[in-house]
Parts: C-alpha cells; sequence; structure tokens
C-alpha cells in the first residue's frame, strides 16, 4: 500500500491563473494538481487534492485524516492568518505537517506575516510558487520512506 499525503488547500486557490497573477502566478489549481499527482506518482506516493472555500469542511478533512494519511500538505490561504481550529485540527491529526504558500507571505502585508499552523509544522515554503508543493512531496516522499526501513 502507497503512502497516502492529503493536500489541502484553503479559500481562492480555486482562483488561481485568474486572480492576482503577478502575486500567484498562472497555473490554475487543476495545473497545481496535476503537478502534484506527476511528484507525487514518481515517488510512490498516493495523495488526495482538496481545495475548499468552507472552514469547518477543511476541518472536517483533516479530522479524517487521523489514522488514514500519512502526512498533511497545506497551503490554508488566509485562514493561515486566522484559524486557531484550523491550527487545534492540524495537531489533532497527530500527523506531520508542511505549510506552503505560493507567495512568499514575507514580502507582504504585515497582517500575513503571523501564521497559527507554521509553530506546529515540518516546515514551511513560502515564495516559489507551485515548486513549493513539489518540495513538501519530496520531502515527505524521503521522510516516509526512511520511517518505513
Amino acid at each position: 500500500m502507497k503512502p497516502l499525503v492529503l493536500v489541502l488547500n484553503g479559500p481562492n486557490l480555486n482562483m488561481l491563473g485568474t486572480r492576482e497573477p503577478g502575486q500567484y502566478g498562472r497555473e490554475t489549481l487543476a495545473d497545481l494538481a496535476q503537478r502534484c499527482a506527476e511528484t507525487a506518482q514518481a515517488h510512490g506516493l498516493e495523495i488526495e487534492f482538496r481545495q475548499t472555500n468552507h472552514e469547518g469542511e477543511l476541518i472536517d478533512w483533516i479530522h479524517a485524516a487521523r489514522g488514514r494519511c500519512d502526512a498533511i500538505v497545506i497551503n490554508p490561504g488566509a485562514w493561515t492568518h486566522t484559524s486557531v481550529a484550523i491550527r487545534d485540527a492540524l495537531v489533532a491529526s497527530e500527523l506531520p505537517v508542511i505549510e506552503v504558500h505560493l507567495s512568499n507571505v514575507h514580502k507582504r502585508e504585515p497582517f500575513r506575516h503571523l501564521s497559527f499552523v507554521s509553530s506546529i509544522a515540518v516546515g514551511v515554503i513560502c515564495g516559489l510558487g507551485s515548486q513549493g508543493y513539489r518540495m513538501a512531496l519530496n520531502h515527505f516522499a524521503e521522510m516516509l520512506r526512511e520511517h518505513a526501513t
């Protein structure tokens, strides 16, 4: 059975490719999902790639990952800066988490510098566009291989 990584995307990421392309690039969410699927396949991973604009739905997905998935890659979007509930759900999942952001949040508005997720994440990748997701999947593939031996 292949290791399963849950790749979660928060609000407004469904607008990728059209929303502020100077900030987020021209890749669509479907393009991003395809790149993640290719990376996962190359490493013998399975992924579930999801996006929602509803905080409770994201929390439900995180809860359901406990005991079923091996890791979580998450771009919480604007919830990064506002949701203690998502942070708590990630802690409760007892899974390793990597936080990913397409843009460099530290070069943006000061309110974006605060993350409720970063302190509980294995790592944070920001500002590298979709490559950040692939880097997160690469890390988890290596980590899961090491733990399997």
